[in-house]
């Protein structure tokens, strides 16, 4: 018989080996003047309250393992570069390496309970500035589906932001972030999701300088990403607005690339 009569043929089975990438991402981040922005992309240098306003872009390159529908694994370095109103923009350079995990702690399939889904990240700057920080953020996230296909939902987390600094000249104090929210998939596997609610910063002292002082302000998050049929991302934009207590602003560009898709 030809080679293109297979219907007798058996089906190929499922891959069974984990999803494999390069979940790489571009952030554009801009920063008010004497600013502490807690809560965005972490920062390697802890600013003063005499700090001019800045702006930087960054390239994060974790390489991310899908172990299973639930559990994902992830670690990579970033570079960026930054400038400000009174100087030009620096070269590109490693700034900071970080690793973590996410997974699926109790999973809805059609029942009262949500989905709810930890995610954690260490990272750590790198450099030679005095006052090197090690920040853990961990959210936890709750996800109601409204339908069987998932693809209409309620959302509801909270982030928490805990940055230490090596030097015992300066002390930041932890930052919680509640939310709630929501998302809708098209049936060409468009998906724009949207988090809205408030940041609560504990203040922190940098030195003997003047300390920035605690403060409670709102924060939005818009999420537009292109999944596949098996909800792999294929591309992924997302826009955040953080009063801290002036506005900052950051967009993420998300291109995974894929060695291994399921």
């Amino acid at each position: 018989m030809g080679k293109g009569s297979n219907d007798d043929e058996p089906e190929k089975p499922a891959s069974t080996l984990p999803n494999l990438y390069l979940d790489l991402r571009t952030i554009y981040t801009t920063v008010p003047a004497n600013t502490l922005a807690i809560g965005f992309r972490n920062f390697t240098a802890l600013p003063t309250l005499s700090s001019p306003a800045s702006q930087s872009l960054a390239h994060e390159v974790p390489l991310t393992v899908d172990l299973n529908d639930r559990i994902s694994v992830y670690g990579g370095i970033s570079a960026s570069v930054s400038r400000t109103d009174m100087s030009s923009w620096t070269s590109l350079a490693i700034d900071s390496w970080n690793v973590g995990f996410q997974a699926d702690i109790i999973e809805q399939n059609g029942g009262i309970f949500p989905t709810l889904t930890i995610q954690s990240t260490l990272s750590r700057s790198v450099g030679s500035s005095a006052l090197q920080t090690t920040t853990i953020t961990t959210i936890a996230e709750f996800d109601y589906a409204l339908n069987e296909d998932t693809t209409r939902g309620l959302l509801a987390g909270v982030r928490y932001v805990n940055v230490s600094v090596d030097s015992a000249l300066a002390t930041v104090n932890p930052t919680v972030l509640g939310y709630v929210g929501g998302y809708y998939q098209w049936e060409n596997n468009w998906k724009l999701s949207g988090r809205f609610g408030v940041q609560s910063f504990g203040g922190a002292q940098i030195l003997n300088l003047t300390p920035f002082e605690p403060f409670t302000q709102p924060f939005v998050r818009l999420d537009l990403d292109r999944m596949d049929d098996n909800d792999n991302r294929l591309f992924g934009v997302t826009a955040e607005i953080s009063w801290m207590p002036k506005p900052a602003y950051q967009l993420t560009l998300r291109t995974p690339l894929y060695a291994i898709k399921n």
